[in-house]
């Protein structure tokens, strides 16, 4: 996850774990998902829910979706 520590006008963001792209933390268009007690957050809904089914091959690399 990519916070800035320092900034003004910054926005907090994210990486989507199943597109790489950086998604705003405050309002992520495709939503937000927990898995095993941390939060994703993401570009759309289609990321979601593709990590929603198989969140592990996302996390380990196995699968990823180029944008």
């Amino acid at each position: 996850m990519r916070i800035p520590l320092f900034g003004k006008g910054k926005i907090d963001t994210s990486v989507d774990p199943v597109c790489k792209m950086d998604v705003a933390v405050k309002n992520p268009p495709g939503g937000t998902y927990e898995h095993e007690g941390q939060d994703y957050y993401f570009c759309g809904p289609g990321c979601r829910v593709a990590f929603s089914k198989e969140p592990h091959a996302y996390l380990s690399g196995q699968k990823s979706i180029e944008m």
